[in-house]
């Protein structure tokens, strides 16, 4: 029988060639599966005990966040599911293991309008301070990315992987390929957006064309995430706005701003790309404000009359 470390590696290759994950996946998967090897290589145990393996997800639970045990753990039956089938093994250890825990609901951070107002304006100062063409060039280019990060609600892995034949001008929409390689139309409604998509384009052209992806950094190359969140950082800075701001701070505001103007939350599930409507539901619980309002205004105490004091 092969080794664990050799078990793990013929599943990567498998995740990758087969499958098709995304490197940030399969990145994802390897380290964890390396790390549940190396606790049993310490522990001198086998990977198909029982024991071991609730030995493995106790810790766990001690010193990890919750949102990486459920990963880890995911894992581990992605693995396990893999080697049952492929006849590796003959049973699943996981089989009647009771993994399952309740994950803390975390809501979503995002911008509120007044500091989106205040980034957009620093965003937008930035062209008008440039003093090199270079600078400006820059400046289109940011402008470029924040107005379709935001406008499109796209993750931003989405953004920086986009190709100059996805971004549809005649037709004002953009393909994006999501998570799972599922792929979504969202169409460009806003005027100043597409304005800055096509002066962008136009200015890169070159760049974009020897790149062979729409958005590119001052070497010629696809644009990094890192790199949008430097940018991001640096108009935090100059706006000196006191919130940490993240690109996918973005997406949770565009979807959190669609659910306060009461769109219909399964439309906003289509338009983010969420395989299931859970993930969507958490928006509509983000903006107490909005049920303060609600309530103040239309709470059905106000129509009865009597039982007042």
């Amino acid at each position: 029988m092969n080794t664990v470390q050799e078990l793990i590696d013929e599943y990567l290759r498998y995740c990758g060639v087969r499958k098709g994950l995304d490197p940030k996946t399969l990145r994802a998967y390897r380290s964890d599966l390396y790390d549940f090897n190396r606790f049993t290589e310490q522990q001198n145990c086998d990977f198909l005990d029982k024991k071991c393996i609730g030995k493995y997800v106790d810790i766990l639970h001690c010193t990890k966040a919750p949102r990486t045990v459920k990963r880890k753990i995911a894992s581990l039956q992605a693995f396990y599911h893999y080697l049952v089938y492929e006849e590796k093994i003959s049973e699943n250890p996981l089989y009647r293991m009771d993994l399952s825990f309740k994950m803390p609901q975390q809501l979503p951070r995002y911008i509120p309008s007044h500091i989106m107002e205040g980034f957009y304006r620093e965003l937008y100062s930035q062209r008008e301070k440039a003093h090199t063409p270079y600078q400006e060039k820059c400046a289109v280019r940011n402008i470029a990315v924040i107005e379709l990060l935001f406008a499109a609600g796209l993750r931003i892995s989405e953004l920086c992987s986009l190709t100059p034949e996805v971004v549809n001008f005649y037709d004002k929409s953009v393909l994006i390929h999501g998570k799972g390689n599922k792929e979504r139309i969202i169409q460009l409604t806003e005027e100043v957006t597409i304005r800055s998509l096509v002066e962008y384009a136009s200015l890169f052209a070159q760049d974009i064309r020897e790149s062979g992806y729409f958005f590119v950094n001052k070497f010629g190359h696809c644009l990094s995430p890192q790199s949008v969140r430097n940018m991001i950082n640096q108009m935090v800075n100059d706006a000196a706005i006191p919130l940490h701001i993240t690109p996918h701070m973005f997406r949770h505001s565009f979807a959190t701003y669609l659910v306060n103007q009461d769109v219909d939350i399964r439309c906003i599930q289509e338009i983010l790309g969420h395989s299931s409507i859970k993930t969507t539901e958490i928006y509509t619980h983000v903006n107490m404000t909005k049920q303060r309002s609600v309530l103040e205004l239309k709470n059905p105490r106000k129509l009865l009359r009597e039982s007042r004091p």
